[in-house]
């Protein structure tokens, strides 16, 4: 089983930054991708950032060149700095883990953490 606690939302002003972590526990058997899904009410959920240990990351284009996902794994913590926020990017955001083939619908979730850009 795969389980995921996120922290570090907030609320800033436009232009600033934020980093949110993700602990994470267990790992699914074959191919494991983790990331980042943000979600608005009344709008569909997007994936913001994606790895693979094997792979680069993938981005969407709204939060490229802005946003960095990364991974200590040592801590098995998923990071995503985000910086030059925007009012846009406010949402909820969640750590997501599954198969990659299961991507952009992941199976397992954290609880999110607002973000909310003023």
């Amino acid at each position: 089983d795969v389980q995921l606690v996120e922290s570090g939302g907030g609320s800033v002003q436009a232009g600033g930054s934020l980093r949110l972590s993700c602990v994470m526990s267990g790992r699914t058997d074959s191919r494991h991708c983790e990331g980042w899904v943000r979600q608005v009410s009344g709008k569909e959920r997007e994936v913001v950032a994606a790895m693979e240990n094997t792979g680069p990351p993938t981005y969407a284009n709204s939060v490229k060149g802005r946003f960095t996902i990364s991974k200590d794994n040592a801590k098995n913590t998923l990071f995503l700095d985000m910086n030059d926020l925007k009012p846009e990017d406010t949402a909820m955001y969640y750590c997501a883990a599954d198969r990659c083939d299961t991507w952009p619908y992941p199976g397992y979730w954290g609880q999110g953490t607002q973000v909310t850009v003023s």
